[in-house]
């Protein structure tokens, strides 16, 4: 089965080895036809420590690396 890649911002660098990426998703309201926007965050592993907080990331899905852990960073994505 394909890993999942995500795209989003980068929220928090503050840990160790570790972002907070929030990525939104849009989809119509199946009854009431509207656009609806999600958010969701994930905890990535960033081993260099080089993204910080606003730039824009790809994730992708690994083993569990902790406990919260379960994406790591690919690259980071052209805006």
């Amino acid at each position: 089965m394909p890993k999942r890649i995500l795209q989003g911002t980068v929220t928090s660098d503050k840990n160790d080895q570790t972002i907070t990426v929030l990525v939104e998703r849009r989809f119509t309201h199946p009854m009431m036809k509207k656009t609806v926007r999600k958010t969701k965050k994930y905890r990535a592993h960033d081993a260099e420590n080089q993204f910080k907080t606003g730039d824009i990331v790809r994730i992708e899905e690994c083993a569990p690396i902790s406990k919260t852990k379960r994406w790591r960073v690919v690259t980071e994505a052209s805006a």
